[in-house]
């Protein structure tokens, strides 16, 4: 019976494979949208990058009431349905 240690290859395999699966798991939390009873919301720079606009420009369009937001506990979230339904009204599309 072999005795594994932590230069084992077989350890080292493991090891490799854990910290492949937490970098995977990183980028996917990363890129996460927060749902609240189905509906998706989007951060700002989540509608910065559809609209092509920079976060100035998105920031004066909320100000002057162009585009509807919420705002939650000082974080500003924008519901998809409400921005595509904004698009669809202005006769213009996502940029994606």
């Amino acid at each position: 019976m072999e005795i594994l240690d932590k230069k084992s290859e077989v350890i080292l395999s493991f090891f490799t494979g854990l910290d492949e699966m937490l970098d995977s798991i990183s980028e996917i939390l990363k890129n996460r949208t927060p749902h609240l009873n189905g509906e998706k919301f989007m951060t700002g720079k989540d509608v910065c990058r559809m609209l092509h606009v920079s976060p100035r420009t998105l920031q004066e369009w909320r100000k002057q009431g162009k585009i509807p937001f919420l705002r939650l506990k000082g974080k500003i979230l924008n519901a998809e349905s409400e921005i595509l339904k904004w698009l669809k009204d202005k006769h213009l599309q996502p940029f994606e």
